[in-house]
């Protein structure tokens, strides 16, 4: 009996080991694994701002095709010319713009005493300046998100949208091309209001050729998480209308 107790013993102590050994391993792993992390983070960020200015790898007609991570730094640094960070009146150039938490700002703006930073991308492409903004807000079932390009009149260049868990085939077609090419062309402003842009079931507009109506098609069978895209564009957008009123004074 004493010679179990005793194999016992060492079985425990061995298992101890092993079990802080491999959690010390896989510690070790993780830590290792973080700037790979950071690095793939931040060239999908850049591959979403680039497609939202139209500079992509698209041939055919409903191609979704990033710039490939081996080339995409070099591009984004070749479009986009500035990354600026607004916060209340004040303006400034910041390099790391595209690490700001849209999600933790809107958590700190709860608190009036807080100005929430805006991170603003300004780009340009075949001799025009074209500003990308990145947006955030609530689908059907989680986060939903994208980049919008404009130009100094509020006017869509082209969009961006991506989806945590948006249902497929219905909400997860807003990463699809029909339904972000529609707002190409839109206009933020009604006139020198700002108005936003609707994604409207009644719009019957498929090929959006009317863009003065600030609005577009909604996606069949995805009214909430079309009314999510209509609400987040609303609300990220406006904020930055003082940019846009002070850039064309």
């Amino acid at each position: 009996m004493a010679i179990n107790t005793e194999k016992n013993s060492y079985t425990v102590i061995f298992a101890i080991i092993m079990v802080v050994v491999v959690g010390s391993l896989l510690a070790g792993f993780a830590s290792g694994l973080k700037p790979m992390i950071k690095a793939n983070e931040k060239f999908e960020k850049q591959q979403n701002i680039l497609y939202a200015m139209n500079v992509n790898d698209n041939e055919g007609d409903s191609d979704v095709a990033f710039i490939p991570t081996d080339r995409v730094e070099e591009e984004f640094n070749k479009y986009v010319k500035k990354q600026l960070v607004i916060q209340g009146d004040k303006v400034e150039e910041n390099d790391e713009a595209y690490l700001i938490d849209l999600k933790k700002e809107e958590t700190k703006a709860k608190d009036p005493s807080y100005e929430r930073r805006l991170p603003l991308f300004v780009g340009e492409k075949e001799g025009k300046e074209v500003y990308v903004i990145p947006v955030r807000g609530k689908g059907l079932w989680d986060a939903i998100w994208g980049f919008v390009a404009v130009d100094k009149t509020m006017t869509i260049q082209g969009v961006y949208f991506d989806h945590k868990g948006e249902t497929p085939g219905l909400g997860a077609e807003i990463k699809q091309r029909y339904f972000m090419d529609d707002f190409t062309g839109e206009s933020f402003l009604n006139g020198n209001a700002f108005e936003g842009i609707a994604v409207a079931k009644g719009n019957n507009d498929p090929k959006n050729t009317d863009t003065t109506d600030n609005e577009v098609d909604a996606l069949a069978g995805a009214t909430i998480t079309g009314d999510g895209v209509s609400a987040m564009l609303r609300k990220d957008v406006k904020m930055y209308v003082p940019y846009f009123k002070n850039l064309n004074k």
